[in-house]
């Protein structure tokens, strides 16, 4: 009996081993599992509610929770193909909490998209998930009229993965998205049979129509005179099938490259009336409140027309003098004339430069304290809706010095600036000179409060701000330089028609 026993605690002892033998056979020697991971899900990291299975998600930088078999000891994970960091401390066997990564879906392997592949000391595996940017949309083209062979590019958000790309009904084969997918570049085809633009991603098919739409952005000069060349500014004035200029029908016209004008000459400005303009082109119609052809009667928001009357509109000052194209013929160029009487202004007269810090003022409109620059019933309209015009002739270059213009009720407290020499969104200048008479239109809200200098601070809210209650006051213009040294030229030129006219 005793060697029976000695025999069964052998045994006994034996079995014990190999049971506790086992465990260790399915251990790898960094103790994790020697089976190679599994993946059964991915959940948002955020429970809303009971941990929601995510089948698809845009790369934003999301937490996320990838469930299933063997995960604690991961080497590499990675979102279509792009590798995430992670933090091994918020894994356990069934459960891996890991960051979506940054993913430049323009540089990506395509062939590696919308997987998840999960790697650890046993092995690895895939699991399909579809991450992607969202579906695309187009905001804009770059320049409907570009000739067949140019550049163009196509605006929108998440133009990248791009399957098949069709413009104008003309399947476009090359095309390149740019990194962060809201510009795609293609040549513009040579025939095109449709407006409508196609692009189809991995992420979903976007479509717009073709839109040019003309916009008038200004015009060169509001009072020509018979045979002036005029201007219309703006986009997409091409295919254009009428022009009503006041209450002239142009016929004959020239279209600007792009779209970006159109040019005509004059009529005789006795022949029409006073009012707006219209252009209709094959993709619409555009028309501006302001009028054209207003020197003749149009008192409406007159201010100052330098004619003997009560619109007058000037004070008198040391550094100009009233005259007209007798006179001064100078003032007259292609691009405008003006057969009226009209102020002379040369500052400083006898030095070709201002000093700095130097200003000369100059007293337009003094004598105008009654007129209206708006109607009564319009002081409460947005300040945008109005704009200061006047006619402007620049006989020699001028740069350098800032026409500023206030009105006696707000006086320095809100102040327009015009400076024409210098170049817009840059730091760089050019000296300025005119072919004749040009109109400028400074619109209300360009009257501003002081930061640094006078008139580079807020606009004005109200145009009550800027005139009282009544929408009637006077106004002057000063020429001063804001700058420490001269300027490079001196201020030659002459203003007229003076007026406060409705822009929207």
């Amino acid at each position: 009996m005793k060697k029976k026993s000695y025999l069964s605690l052998y045994f006994l002892s034996f079995l014990f081993m190999i049971v506790a033998l086992m465990p260790a056979c399915k251990k790898n020697a960094d103790g994790g599992s020697s089976a190679p991971p599994v993946i059964a899900a991915i959940k948002s990291y955020v429970a809303s509610p009971n941990d929601t299975v995510l089948h698809s998600a845009v790369a934003k930088g999301q937490w996320v929770v990838i469930t299933g078999q063997n995960l604690q000891n991961a080497t590499q994970i990675s979102f279509d193909g792009v590798p995430a960091s992670f933090n091994s401390a918020l894994f356990a066997p069934g459960s891996a909490v890991v960051q979506i990564p940054t993913i430049d879906f323009a540089k990506i392997d395509t062939a590696k998209l919308y997987t998840v592949k999960y790697v650890t000391g046993a092995g690895s595996t895939t699991f399909a998930f579809k991450l992607g940017p969202p579906a695309p949309t187009i905001s804009a083209v770059s320049d409907v009229f570009a000739a067949p062979g140019d550049s163009v590019y196509l605006y929108g958000a998440n133009l990248l993965l791009v399957q098949q790309f069709s413009y104008g009904g003309t399947k476009i084969p090359k095309f390149n998205s740019n990194a962060d997918g809201t510009s795609l570049g293609f040549l513009m085809p040579a025939t095109t049979s449709d407006k409508f633009i196609l692009v189809t991603t991995k992420s979903g098919t976007a479509r717009d129509t073709i839109n040019a739409k003309p916009i008038i952005s200004g015009i060169s000069y509001v009072n020509p005179k018979l045979g002036d060349s005029v201007y219309i500014y703006g986009a997409y004035l091409k295919t254009i099938q009428s022009i009503s200029f006041g209450g002239a029908t142009i016929t004959n016209f020239t279209e600007g490259p792009r779209g970006a004008y159109v040019k005509f000459s004059a009529p005789d400005e006795n022949s029409y009336s006073s009012g707006p303009v219209t252009i209709v082109t094959s993709y619409g119609t555009v028309s501006i409140v302001n009028k054209v052809n207003t020197q003749n009667n149009d008192k409406v928001g007159l201010l100052g027309d330098f004619e003997w009357g009560d619109n007058f509109g000037f004070g008198w000052g040391q550094f100009e003098h009233l005259t007209g194209e007798w006179e001064y013929p100078q003032f007259n160029g292609s691009m405008g004339k003006d057969h009226s009487q009209f102020m002379v202004i040369d500052c400083p007269k006898d030095n070709p430069v201002l000093a700095g810090g130097a200003s000369v003022y100059i007293p337009l409109g003094n004598s105008n304290t009654g007129n209206h620059w708006v109607p009564v019933a319009n002081v409460t309209d947005p300040p945008a809706n109005w704009a200061l015009q006047f006619d402007i002739s620049v006989a020699q270059p001028w740069k350098g010095g800032t026409l500023y213009i206030r009105t006696e009720f707000a006086g320095d407290t809100y102040v327009a600036r015009y400076e024409p020499w210098k170049i817009p969104n840059s730091n760089n200048t050019k000296a300025f000179i005119t072919k004749g008479w040009q109109t400028v239109i400074i619109p209300l809200t360009n009257f501003k409060s002081k930061v640094d200098e006078l008139g580079d601070g807020v606009s004005i809210t109200r145009i009550s701000d800027l005139l009282g209650p009544t929408g009637a006051n006077s106004y002057n213009m000063t020429l001063k330089n804001f700058s420490t040294s001269s300027t490079a030229t001196g201020f030659y030129a002459a203003i007229d028609n003076i007026r406060c006219v409705k822009i929207k």
